[in-house]
């Protein structure tokens, strides 16, 4: 297995000035380039009406965007059919977006999509954080051109899938987040992979924004089965799968069910099968997920300690994201059928047989699609001994060790564990071609043996015949 170990002296992000985007590193504004600015802004937000693209019938949102370098804000008030802007909201925001007025026109112009401004700590936001990002795929950019992301909802069979849409490149990739999380885990690893590929980062149903049945299962089958209904309804025939946690998971099982829609499977710290510490099976079996629908919750301060016992170095991690996450967590858990989806999810992790014809190592020795397994050496909750357990079942995987890494490596890690999910669908795509390559060449191989021997029988071969043989030979050069 090959070790990843973190570069040493990376420095922490540091932001000049007190904007909560962090960035005023620019030189100061003079007062005619201050001027010259806000009237860009000005005309900026004054073509958002024009440039609406609208949205479902009985959507609406309203949004409070400040630009701290300029000290203003803008309200925009959207409904499924008109876009108002304003500078005297009619009621409280859903969002509230942060940012300096030059990232604001870079957006606006489509130089910078609002991911990478997030990433680069450019732009925060308070609030309801699908609204957020959903944002800029509300309008066209100049000259008419689509917006460069847009989050929207997928109807797969009964499930709404809630999926953020970025690239427009023929291969697919679709990411999966894992429990109690939801496609913000991803939102680098969306920046990493655009444009290359058309990149979806989903809500699994009964998380984030998608619906939440009250009687599903919330098992691996059921998951996958709503990843391929994703699919169908997405016209995507085959995929690279991309999964942390319960979504590693949940892409093994796609993998087993449907391997030939599988591309390759990027598995970050899979949830998997115990072999160990069963003890408590008899009772977690007797413990119905439908109790959590008793009114409960979490308190902030017990969900951020969960937030950062993640990471094996939770300094690497901005602040920030530990607002986002705790925040989203509690939203979403005030749902009863949300609640109903969480604790469902992880009794079937535990209760998951390991063994026996139909136990998870015995199934995992099928898997065929090409499989990259990812591991933290300081994970807490997926051990580094399910290594050994994969190589024994799967001894031609690739398995990668980050060093000083814990459950969610594209978080932790990004740069590192984007590298390396980037280089794997790589090699994927290129052991692909090579075999296409070689059946094509096979192919033409035993056409020209037919059409030897047709001309030997006959004494001629027709043409086409000796254009069959000339296109397969062109092929297989």
């Amino acid at each position: 297995m090959r070790i990843f170990r973190p570069q040493s002296g990376h420095d922490p992000i540091t932001c000049d000035g007190n904007s909560r985007s962090g960035r005023y590193s620019q030189p100061a504004l003079t007062q005619a380039s201050l001027e010259h600015r806000l009237q860009a802004v000005e005309d900026a937000f004054a073509s958002l009406p024009a440039r609406y693209l609208g949205t479902q019938p009985g959507f609406q949102a309203s949004y409070r965007i400040e630009l701290d370098d300029l000290g203003v804000s803008w309200a925009v008030e959207l409904d499924d059919g008109h876009c108002r802007v304003t500078v005297s909201p009619e009621r409280d925001p859903d969002v509230v977006i942060g940012t300096d007025s030059e990232t604001w026109l870079e957006l606006r112009e489509g130089k910078l999509s609002g991911l990478d401004a997030f990433r680069s700590r450019r732009l925060w936001a308070r609030g309801n954080l699908d609204l957020a990002v959903a944002f800029e795929g509300f309008f066209k950019l100049p000259n008419g051109r689509l917006p460069l992301l847009r989050i929207h909802e997928v109807r797969a069979g009964r499930a709404r899938i809630s999926t953020l849409t970025a690239g427009d490149a023929i291969e697919n990739v679709i990411l999966i987040h894992g429990l109690g999380s939801n496609k913000t885990s991803f939102y680098e690893t969306v920046s990493a992979l655009t444009p290359e590929y058309t990149v979806h980062a989903i809500d699994l149903p009964g998380f984030g924004s998608s619906s939440k049945p009250l009687r599903a299962p919330y098992d691996a089958a059921w998951f996958a089965r709503a990843v391929r209904r994703f699919m169908d309804a997405q016209g995507i025939e085959r995929a690279h799968i991309v999964g942390n946690s319960l979504g590693g998971r949940v892409a093994i099982e796609v993998g087993l069910q449907s391997p030939t829609r599988v591309q390759s499977l990027s598995l970050l710290c899979p949830s998997m099968a115990w072999r160990k510490r069963r003890h408590f099976v008899p009772i977690v079996r007797m413990l119905r997920p439908e109790l959590a629908a008793v009114p409960h919750t979490f308190g902030t301060a017990l969900v951020r300690q969960q937030f950062w016992s993640m990471f094996s170095r939770p300094e690497r991690i901005h602040p920030s994201a530990a607002d986002i996450a705790v925040e989203e967590f509690l939203r979403t858990y005030r749902s009863v059928n949300a609640r109903i989806a969480f604790h469902a999810s992880a009794r079937h992790i535990y209760l998951e047989e390991p063994d026996g014809p139909d136990g998870f190592w015995t199934r995992l020795s099928e898997l065929r699609p090409p499989a990259m397994f990812v591991w933290g050496d300081e994970d807490p909750l997926v051990p580094l001994a399910f290594a050994r357990y994969v190589r024994d079942a799967l001894p031609e995987a690739r398995q990668v060790v980050i060093d000083q890494c814990g459950h969610v490596p594209q978080v932790e890690h990004p740069v590192d564990a984007n590298a390396l999910v980037h280089d794997f669908i790589g090699h994927a795509r290129a052991s692909a071609a090579e075999r296409a390559a070689k059946r094509v060449g096979r192919a033409a191989r035993r056409l020209q043996v037919r059409v030897n021997g047709a001309a030997v029988n006959g004494g001629a071969v027709n043409g086409n015949g000796r254009a069959r043989a000339a296109e397969a030979a062109e092929a297989a050069s």
